[in-house]
């Protein structure tokens, strides 16, 4: 899905000592492929000079250029030599990302990461391995879903290239994609997945919409502003889906004892049943949506999945906390700065709190 491109952190670490022996696997292979795009990063100043660089690929690598003094100058983003190379991968997606939830609870599976804390996610550089983890989780009982990764941020670890993943978005695509990974390294608060990737969706949003301000072009600007209107009639449907599936499963202001012993009492035929009604009603809204958009089916090959738990959590992921940051950077007058020490004083607090402040913000 477009929601927006995904993105991930990377899970690149080479402390294997922190590890399990059965994580040592997973580890090797995060290693290798980083390794593997480092070792094939090329200048773009020289990509910019070689006469066989098509004119195509020039002329993103000049928007680059643009898009990274915009970053650091208006949207105070720790820009540093992110982003000055180039990778052509010749794939499709750079990692495979796993997610995976009970079949009757929408509580996320997390993997723990040296360094980074929990994560909502396990991404791998291979697809055939994501979908071989997938399988060894669907066999144990879990809900899993498997997404296609189009950029990542090392959290400053490393000199970040561009990569034919994404160099080839839309020009506001691509800035929100920029802008969005460099967020990342200028907040990130270990363990709470929700509250770095809203964060960052926030600030990728925010500063777009300043760019096509100074570019002065209206269309452009105009065409940006109703697929982020789609996007949020999108999101608004499928957290709606995901309250019903709350209260189905029993996790809407309840304790975890209670929502077990309800599930374990429940007949599991009838809360498949309700569950697929749940699904079926969220799709037969997209089908309405779609015709109020006039046929633009942005989520099409999203809702083309047989849809789960696990992957309805990857819109709360990233979505949940979202209005609550564009409350605070409005509530700070649009000063990025006053925003971002207040977004730093959030991360201070215990999660549980942070995300009670974010919902506050927004008043839900």
């Amino acid at each position: 899905m477009r929601v927006r491109s995904r993105r991930i952190l990377a899970l690149v670490c080479l402390a294997l000592g922190f590890c399990g022996c059965q994580s040592i696997g997973y580890y090797k292979q995060a290693i290798q492929g980083e390794c593997q795009i480092l070792a094939h990063r090329q200048k773009i100043k020289k990509l910019l000079a070689d006469p066989q660089t098509t004119p195509e690929l020039k002329a993103k690598f000049n928007l680059v250029l643009q898009i990274r003094d915009f970053a650091e100058k208006e949207l105070r983003l720790p820009v540093d030599d992110q982003y000055l190379r180039y990778v052509d991968l010749h794939r499709r997606y750079v990692v495979w990302n796993v997610h995976a939830a009970p079949e009757f609870s929408l509580q996320p599976k997390t993997w723990w990461y040296p360094f980074v804390g929990s994560l909502k996610y396990r991404g791998y550089f291979s697809e055939s391995a994501a979908m071989r983890y997938a399988g060894k989780l669907a066999e144990k009982g879990w809900g899993v879903y498997v997404e296609g990764v189009e950029a990542y941020s090392t959290l400053g670890w490393f000199k970040d290239p561009l990569l034919n993943t994404f160099i080839t978005e839309p020009d506001p695509e691509l800035a929100e994609t920029l802008f969005h990974e460099l967020a990342h390294q200028r907040v990130f608060i270990s363990g709470d997945t929700d509250f770095n990737e809203a964060f960052a969706t926030a600030v990728g949003e925010e500063g777009v919409r300043r760019w096509l301000r100074t570019k002065g072009e209206s269309a452009e600007t105009e065409k940006y502003l109703a697929a982020l209107k789609r996007n949020e009639q999108f999101v608004h449907l499928v957290m709606g889906a995901r309250e019903q599936l709350k209260l189905l499963y029993g996790e809407k202001n309840v304790t975890e004892d209670a929502r077990q012993k309800r599930a374990k009492a429940e007949d599991s035929a009838q809360l498949r049943e309700q569950r697929e009604q749940t699904i079926s009603q969220l799709r037969e809204n997209y089908a309405k949506l779609r015709i109020e958009w006039g046929g633009i089916g942005s989520y099409d090959n999203w809702f083309a999945k047989p849809l789960n738990n696990a992957q309805l959590n990857t819109v709360a992921t990233y979505y949940d906390l979202v209005p609550g940051f564009r409350a605070l950077l409005q509530k700070n007058g649009g000063d990025l700065e006053r925003f971002f020490q207040d977004v730093r004083a959030l991360g201070k607090l215990k999660k549980q709190e942070r995300h009670q402040r974010l919902f506050e913000q927004s008043g839900t």
